[in-house]
């Protein structure tokens, strides 16, 4: 019999990935999702590219007596949680409202998952956990610090799920930490397009280059890097998709808690990003330079080394490639709103 997944948070950019390569590897899958940052067109699409039907469930993962309903109805094998809220800037204007969300999701939905003596749980973490790294490539030892509040409701959720396990160690838990996941579904019909002016470097690209908006902000050019702007790790989200289906696979295998990078260990800087951009898709990007966001840092690029070891998860697609599967999506999107 197959394994049933409950994903949290999957119509949203990184969730609804997963979902589609989850369905193909043949699991059964109940999701649940209050869209407040994402779309119900999401379902149908997840839906129309694996060819597979699943249970959805529109609410909130804080609301128990849901999540006490899906479990009681649905009998869930493990769970991958993505619900929460996740951008940066808006958590340092906001640091209550992530505090409030973040830790109460997760809270809720692990006390009802312990209810249901369900123990198999995918956490998305963040390499926002490493804070401003005293090295590079970034290692899963290295000491954590956090220099938003985002990053620290991960930091904290992975000291929750940490002091869980020390008490019961027949919970199995992998703690994704992502880098920068960009890019979108090959087929065009998923990807991210966030509401209002993006927080991410890939979708506010995008928007420029549809004219949407009339130039990229850079922030800041005075970065101990090769060109002065910020290095990130950047990986295709199906590649990062693909590590969520090895870390179920592990977890269902041994019971254990670790953490893994998800990132492709190459660091590219926004300006890199924009050329890539332009050669992938034959399209000007025009920017300017402002001033530095508070709570970025310089560069941050991973080692996966561990990531292959444990899981056998090696990040296969390539800069141009994610360039133009973002650009992509837009286009489709596009076509279809005509």
């Amino acid at each position: 019999m197959s394994k049933k997944i409950l994903v949290t948070g999957g119509t949203g950019f990184i969730g609804s990935h997963t979902c589609c390569l989850l369905l193909e590897e043949g699991y059964e899958l109940v999701v649940i999702d209050d869209f407040s940052n994402s779309s119900p067109e999401v379902v149908s699409k997840i839906k129309e590219i694996t060819k597979r039907d699943f249970k959805f469930y529109e609410g909130d993962v804080k609301d128990k007596a849901l999540l006490r309903k899906i479990f009681k109805t649905e009998k869930i094998d493990a769970v991958i949680h993505f619900a929460g809220y996740k951008a940066v800037g808006e958590s340092v204007k906001e640091p209550l409202k992530y505090y409030r969300n973040n830790l109460d999701t997760t809270l809720s939905l692990l006390e009802v998952m312990e209810e249901f003596q369900c123990k198999k749980f995918v956490f998305s973490s963040s390499a926002t956990v490493y804070g401003s790294p005293k090295s590079l490539p970034i290692k899963e030892d290295f000491p954590l610090s956090t220099t938003n509040p985002y990053g620290t409701t991960k930091l904290i959720i992975e000291g929750i799920l940490k002091d869980l396990y020390q008490a019961d160690p027949t919970w199995s838990v992998a703690i994704l930490r992502y880098f920068n996941p960009i890019g979108a579904h090959p087929s065009g019909l998923l990807g991210e397009n966030p509401n209002g002016i993006p927080n991410n470097l890939m979708p506010y690209i995008v928007k420029v280059a549809t004219k949407e908006l009339e130039i990229l902000n850079v922030f800041g050019d005075d970065y101990d890097t090769k060109d002065g702007t910020g290095v990130r790790d950047y990986i295709h989200v199906m590649d990062l998709a693909m590590g969520h289906v090895k870390a179920i696979e592990k977890v269902f295998k041994e019971n254990k808690l670790d953490c893994y990078n998800l990132g492709t260990g190459e660091g590219y800087s926004v300006l890199e990003i924009v050329q890539a951009f332009e050669k992938a898709n034959h399209i000007q990007v025009p920017y300017r330079i402002v001033e530095r966001r508070s709570g970025d840092i310089a560069a941050c690029y991973a080692d996966p080394t561990y990531a292959y070891e444990e899981l056998g998860f090696k990040a296969e697609k390539g800069i141009e490639e994610m360039c133009r599967d973002a650009y992509h999506y837009i286009e489709v999107s596009k076509q279809e709103n005509k």
